[in-house]
């Protein structure tokens, strides 16, 4: 019976940044900062009329127009701010993953390495190279080498093992590669919702002032229409942003999986080819 324990190659060589865990602290972090800067930076006295944040905005002020969108800026601030910083967070964490040399060109040279049986060459690219594709061809390499020294097993049962051995190496890096990346698809909708829930906030309000009478409402009035549409500019440029990060990300994610198993049917096609017993 052929032995189904797991390759001892399969533990993560873990090296250079490999993300944040626990993101949510980033979350709290960005909330403090977007209070502040909601506070101290859209909320400066110096952005209104007779400095008083209640009431009008100075002269058409970005910043004091953006201070009227109310309560729900300071969320909206939050969401933009964990969008740029979980973007961050993944560039520097892929950037580990994907290693020191171009995949293309890594990928050309291990599959050059093969043909030539050159592995020695093979396992050098790849401690050369490091990160998950590195992990991922060095862990079925050496599940080769052992397979090359096994005399016990078939050879469909040594390919089978080799393609496992890649199979678990992928699978044992995914979860660094894909760290976050729910959050970041949240966040496209989160951006959303919220931007509504102020909208729909600020047009009550203005619907409140219309039903007061009178001009002595008409700064009850501009208030809630701006901060119905400041908040709908902030959602929208929230999911925008959180869009372009998610789709850029998920696009890397698939290149380095087409990459890996590129080199994990070249390695089984190799050992295949190179032993002619049944």
């Amino acid at each position: 019976m052929a032995d189904v324990k797991k390759p001892a190659a399969q533990k993560k060589a873990s090296a250079g940044f490999q993300g944040v865990r626990n993101a949510i602290w980033i979350i709290c972090a960005m909330f403090v900062i977007a209070v502040c800067i909601y506070k101290f930076v859209l909320g400066d006295p110096a952005n209104f009329v007779g400095g008083d944040p209640e009431g009008e905005v100075l002269n058409g002020n970005m910043l004091g127009t953006i201070y009227k969108g109310g309560v729900v800026v300071p969320v909206l601030i939050t969401l933009i701010l964990t969008v740029l910083c979980l973007s961050i967070e993944r560039m520097l964490a892929q950037r580990t993953a994907f290693g020191k040399m171009a995949t293309t060109k890594f990928v050309v040279e291990i599959k050059a390495a093969l043909k030539q049986n050159d592995f020695a060459k093979a396992q050098d690219l790849c401690k050369k190279q490091s990160g998950t594709i590195a992990n991922v061809v060095g862990a079925s390499l050496k599940m080769y080498e052992e397979m090359e020294k096994d005399s016990n097993l078939k050879k469909a049962q040594k390919i089978a093992k080799i393609q496992q051995a890649h199979e678990e190496a992928v699978q044992l890096e995914m979860p660094t590669l894909q760290m976050n990346m729910p959050m970041l698809a949240t966040l496209v909708t989160l951006g959303t919702l919220t931007a509504l829930f102020g909208t729909v906030t600020g047009m009550i309000k203005s619907f409140a002032a219309l039903a007061s009478g009178g001009g002595g409402d008409s700064v009850a009035l501009s208030t809630g229409i701006s901060e119905a549409l400041i908040n709908t500019a902030l959602g929208i440029l929230t999911s925008w942003l959180a869009v372009i990060a998610y789709n850029f990300f998920s696009n890397r994610i698939d290149k380095l999986t087409y990459a890996l198993d590129e080199v994990g049917y070249t390695i089984a096609q190799t050992y295949e080819a190179n032993h002619d017993e049944a």
